[in-house]
């Protein structure tokens, strides 16, 4: 016994020789049963009917079936229906055969080669023990690879998803798992039975889960709602179960999924946000055959814009960056997803760069703009604020300048939460750039009704403000999962901080929706949902991963960093809001400023930045920003001076 599990449990498999040489005795036992059951087990009539020839002429004509349908082929331990189904037929064509043959041993006067009652009871006696013996080898084998310890696995999904994993797990020879359930959130579902494994609700489950002892559940359902899923989820990082999922079915690796490809859940998923829908129409009509510049497009949000701007079949997206990899990179991706968008331009330029950026737009003469490039992490800048201005309101008013001067239908400003109310030196250089955008598209409406030259049609200025995108560069959760993989701890600023978070493809999504919609001077804001806790969300993910938080990985609170603030705010305490047709898009009813005393002053503040005075900079940018109050830096002190505000209109 010990050396037949030994060999269950081998890599080894019989060959074909064996597999076809034992079929092929099955056979003829069959004959001989058949030959016995039909005389009533009286050998004297056996031996008298001609049992010999009986068995020669079914040998051969199972064995020829054999052959050509390959019976001996299939791996006996991993047998299933379609496997049953081959050695049934192989058996079924020689008994129709040697029906034909009797047929015509008739049909000329002489006797049937082989009685009909001995070819019916042949065929039903073999591929009885065909079919039985491969499941009992498979059997076996199922038995011999679960002696030891056992992982209790209920799978979310009562369908074909579910049925493959199910499938896939009983014939892995490196696993300890057994299926006791399904759990589906369909009525239809729930109460029936998959292979004799039973359908359950969730809810029928969870009062069963403990009794069970489930120590794993597998979500085998792509399209699940995330509510459901966190509610599972949650669950059963309570009650310490662990959650894996199961990839789409066309990433499985040739029509088959592999044990391997079973993933832990991502954060991602668990944070309520919806899926993304296909652009609308309106947004086709926008972007449809118009020239489309993505400024910043190696980043996480300008390369997602690129996709899906990509899909809308533009007349030529111009993708502008200095990170000469990410753009490679992208051009690369895009060509490979999107064969139909052929016309990508590669522009590797700095937006601060006001020759190189003329040179993109007489070269192109974009129609639509997104600007999406800037420096974007708060601590960084708090040391570098020099540099925030160069980028981020140099850089802007550049973009936007040179929109104006080559008649650009509609330029997008993606700006950040970060800009109401700012604590921190990047916040304030981003509220600076909305300030200069608005005020002058606002400008530009006015020089085109009064009729004092320009264009003739005014740059419709749009600006769009969120929160933190999951898994952007740079951002939370790849540090978790960093530091997470090396064993922690994790390293949390603030016990209270708070975050909104938005998917990268919903706010790209959003943006897209925005720039249809704006006429020029809108702030639009964007639904980013409910607050997460900081230290929720390191909690949450190093159940995922398989740990107990404060015992396998520590959580270390590290203090909030230069200019960082404990909560982010989408508006200004003067600002309000205006619904739109979209639900999840706001408009911010902002404070209207001059142009040209914004212009007067960005110069000034331009040209302190040139001279990395930092300290000047600062000052300056809390003259233009009175509502920008440092937190947490080294430019508190500069609060304590007297502000004198830029005049608004109103």
């Amino acid at each position: 016994m010990y050396k037949v599990r030994k060999y269950l449990l081998s890599h080894q498999v019989a060959p074909k020789w064996m597999v076809f040489l034992f079929d092929t005795c099955i056979g003829a036992f069959s004959v001989v049963f058949a030959n016995f059951l039909r005389f009533n087990f009286d050998v004297e009539l056996v031996s008298a009917h001609g049992l010999i020839d009986d068995l020669m002429l079914i040998i051969v004509t199972n064995s020829l079936f054999f052959y050509i349908l390959k019976t001996y082929e299939g791996i006996i331990r991993f047998s299933g229906f379609a496997e049953a189904i081959r050695t049934t037929t192989a058996l079924f064509a020689a008994f129709m055969l040697m029906v034909f043959v009797n047929l015509g041993m008739l049909a000329i006067g002489k006797p049937v080669l082989v009685p009909t009652s001995i070819l019916i009871i042949n065929l039903l006696t073999g591929s009885f023990l065909m079919v039985a013996y491969r499941l009992l080898v498979k059997t076996w084998y199922k038995a011999s690879i679960s002696i030891g310890s056992k992982v209790n696995v209920l799978i979310y999904g009562g369908e074909i998803h579910g049925s493959q994993l199910k499938t896939t797990i009983e014939q892995s020879n490196n696993q300890q798992y057994q299926v006791l359930g399904f759990i589906d959130d369909d009525p239809s579902y729930v109460g029936k039975t998959i292979d004799n494994i039973k359908i359950f609700s969730f809810e029928q489950a969870r009062q069963s889960i403990a009794e069970w002892e489930v120590g794993l559940i597998l979500f085998a359902k792509p399209e699940l709602d995330a509510a459901i899923k966190n509610e599972i989820v949650d669950f059963c990082l309570e009650h310490d179960i662990q959650v894996r999922n199961v990839p789409p079915f066309d990433r499985w690796i040739k029509g088959q999924l592999n044990i391997s490809q079973l993933k832990e859940i991502r954060i991602e998923e668990l944070l309520g946000r919806p899926q993304i829908s296909l652009p609308k129409q309106h947004v086709h009509n926008l972007v449809s055959k118009k020239r489309v510049l993505i400024t910043g497009a190696a980043g996480s949000i300008g390369s997602e814009l690129a996709r899906q701007v990509a899909g809308i079949n533009p007349s030529v997206i111009i993708l502008c960056d200095q990170n000469e990899t990410g753009l490679y990179e992208l051009e690369y991706e895009l060509r490979n997803h999107f064969p139909a968008c052929d016309h990508l331009a590669l522009f590797i330029g700095d937006v601060r760069d006001e020759s190189a950026m003329e040179s993109l737009f007489k070269r192109f003469r974009p129609e639509v703009v997104f600007h999406a490039a800037a420096y974007k992490h708060v601590p960084m800048m708090e040391y570098h604020p020099s540099e925030a201005i160069r980028n981020n309101v140099l850089g802007t008013k550049i973009m936007a300048d040179l929109s104006i001067e080559y008649e650009v239908e509609r330029f997008l400003l993606v700006s950040t939460d970060k800009a109401i109310n700012p604590t921190n030196v990047m916040g304030a250089s981003k509220r600076i750039a909305e300030i200069y955008v608005q005020s002058l598209g606002n400008r530009d409406k006015k020089v085109v009704h009064l009729g004092e030259g320009g264009n003739n049609k005014a740059t419709k200025f749009i600006t769009t403000r969120f929160g933190n995108v999951l898994g952007s560069n740079g951002s939370v959760i790849p540090r978790f999962k960093e530091q997470i993989a090396e064993g922690g701890p994790v390293t949390v600023t603030h016990p209270d901080i708070i975050r909104y978070f938005m998917t990268i493809p919903e706010a790209c999504s959003l943006m897209l929706e925005a720039v249809t919609m704006g006429n020029g001077g809108e702030v639009f804001i964007f639904d980013m949902g409910e607050p997460v806790k900081i230290v929720d969300l390191a909690r949450k993910m190093i159940k995922l991963a398989g740990f107990v938080p404060g015992k396998d990985i520590d959580i270390r609170f590290t203090g909030l960093r230069p200019g960082e603030k404990l909560y982010e705010e989408l508006l200004n305490k003067k600002e309000e809001v205006m619904a739109t047709h979209h639900k999840k898009i706001l408009i911010a009813k902002v404070m209207e400023y001059d142009f040209y005393a914004v212009n007067k002053d960005i110069d000034v503040l331009i040209e302190e930045a040139f001279r990395s005075n930092d300290e000047n900079v600062v000052r300056h940018m809390k003259r233009m920003v009175p509502e920008y109050i440092s937190n947490n830096s080294i430019y508190q002190s500069f609060d304590e001076m007297n502000k004198s505000p830029l005049l608004a209109s109103n």
